[in-house]
């Protein structure tokens, strides 16, 4: 005999119906469906399917049943195509599944989760003996599948809007960019972690800060600030949007913040401000590249003009029909026309090579090269150019032949023999080589007055020229710059020796093989 469960299931459907409102966990929530629905039914075994979205089935829950079958229906049921009518769960090759896993000892009864109109699952209660269930069982099994339908949709959509959550903060915090997400007050409801780094404080603490508070300009922007536009009406359409660009003041003493800042609305169908996206870009490397192009074009048309100027002025004087110019007055004047021709030469040259390597052309010839016989013959051709200066070389006997760019090479190490000759007013001197298993060294030390510190970090970049000696001596920036950039093309490497006692130690290495 069955035990007269009528009462008690009553008192199941009004304790289900709680527990269900109440439960947005998916996986929680079907554990509990089914467990209900097996005891509602004096069961012993279910499983309940929901339908994923390409229109298949999948094992969400099961109880009572082995591993083994478990698997075994997974696999079977992403087989058996969506249910049409909502009124008529028919699958009958279930029931001889069933019937061929249980030997024929199981009765069952499967109704559908039905919630508005569409069919999101099913359900399936076994009992482990031979029985119909009857139209009672079958009628507070439907009872309880629509209560659990409105459930299982109401957890699916609260987990689509959990993931979706999710989704979105992964995608702004992986955004390079700050963003704000302001609310119709200006209170900024969300933040990234990118605008927290650039501004110097955590996501906690800038939450519900007023923008006015977190945004302020050291001088006035360039554009119209988010007050002033909201001032005139914006936004007035959903595809509005704001530029503005400046420096904004941040805290802890850090220094002002070069930014640009694109505002654009978020409003609802009945066009209501909901919030209000601030997109903040750092713009410090832009602004860099200016400064940059102004450094450049005031450092080219300075190098170009002056040996133009001698090279007319020189013309200009030796074309003169008034004076007889003597020997020598002509071969000095024709010398220092010869010497700025080359200076403007070189530094074309190094535009050029500048240039392709930007563009990636600087393509190297390798052949042998012997630095020993290279630095001995850059020793005798500088050393003929000063008298203050005393060139020596210094290297090991049986010093390897490498692979390279002879011409390149020679560049390089050219560079580094000028800087020193230009820089140190006298001395000595030292190219020095050392032989190591994978590479060679190859060191350039002058005794002149030295990098200053706050200038190492930045002797190799394009166009610098240190404040105190571009004042002394002439020169566009890039010959350090191309020097590092051949050596490395070499698979080397470039460096300052901060070490020294006195003077200036920089040194390169070129692999052996």
């Amino acid at each position: 005999m069955l035990p007269d469960i009528r009462v008690r299931q009553r008192d199941y459907l009004l304790e289900i119906s709680r527990a269900l409102t109440e439960e947005l966990d998916l996986d929680k929530l079907l554990g509990r469906i089914l467990k209900y629905a097996i005891e509602m039914l004096a069961g012993s075994a279910g499983f309940v399917a929901l339908s994923n979205n390409e229109g298949h089935w999948s094992l969400a829950v099961a109880n009572g049943l082995p591993d083994a079958i478990q698997r075994f229906l997974d696999s079977w049921l992403d087989q058996i195509p969506p249910i049409q009518d909502p009124k008529n769960l028919q699958i009958p090759e279930i029931n001889q599944v069933l019937q061929q896993i249980s030997m024929g000892n199981l009765s069952a009864v499967g109704l559908p989760l039905v919630a508005q109109q569409e069919v999101i699952g099913f359900i399936y209660i076994f009992r482990n003996y031979r029985g119909m269930f009857s139209a009672n069982d079958r009628s507070l099994l439907s009872s309880f599948a629509n209560q659990a339908a409105i459930a299982v949709r109401n957890a699916l959509l609260y987990t689509e809007v959990n993931r979706e959550k999710q989704r979105i903060d992964t995608m702004l915090d992986s955004a390079a960019d700050g963003i704000l997400i302001l609310n119709p007050n200006h209170n900024i409801e969300r933040t990234n972690a990118a605008f927290a780094r650039m501004y110097g404080l955590s996501q906690e603490e800038l939450m519900c800060m007023d923008h006015g508070k977190v945004i302020q300009w050291v001088k006035p922007p360039h554009g119209i600030t988010l007050d002033q536009a909201e001032a005139g009406g914006w936004p007035l359409s959903p595809q509005a949007h704001l530029y503005v660009e400046g420096d904004i003041q941040r805290p802890n003493g850090q220094p002002p913040l070069p930014v640009g800042i694109s505002y654009a609305p978020l409003i609802s169908p009945e066009g209501t401000l909901i919030n209000t996206i601030a997109t903040v870009r750092d713009i410090t490397r832009f602004r860099q590249a200016d400064e940059l192009k102004s450094e450049f074009m005031s450092i080219v048309s300075h190098e170009l003009k002056t040996p133009v100027a001698l090279i007319k002025g020189y013309v200009s004087t030796l074309r003169r029909d008034d004076v007889q110019w003597d020997r020598d007055v002509m071969d000095d004047s024709l010398q220092v026309i010869e010497e700025e021709a080359d200076r403007l030469t070189r530094l074309i040259e190094d535009l050029l090579d500048a240039s392709r390597l930007q563009a990636g052309g600087m393509k190297l010839k390798q052949t042998d090269i012997n630095l020993h016989d290279v630095a001995n013959r850059l020793a005798e051709r500088f050393q003929v150019q000063t008298q203050d200066h005393q060139i020596t070389v210094d290297f090991p006997e049986n010093f390897p032949v490498i692979m390279g760019d002879d011409v390149r090479v020679e560049q390089v190490l050219s560079n580094l023999i000028s800087n020193a000759i230009k820089y140190a007013p006298d001395g000595v001197i030292q190219i020095t080589g050392q032989v190591l298993p994978d590479q060679v060294i190859i060191c350039v030390k002058d005794e002149g007055p030295g990098i200053p510190p706050g200038d190492l970090p930045h002797v190799f970049d394009r166009f610098y020229r240190a404040p105190e000696t571009s004042r002394k001596t002439k020169g566009a920036g890039l010959g350090l710059y191309l020097a590092r950039a051949i050596i490395e093309a070499h698979d080397g490497r470039m460096w300052v020796d901060p070490k020294t006692n006195s003077g200036t130690r920089i040194c390169f290495s070129l692999p052996r093989d």
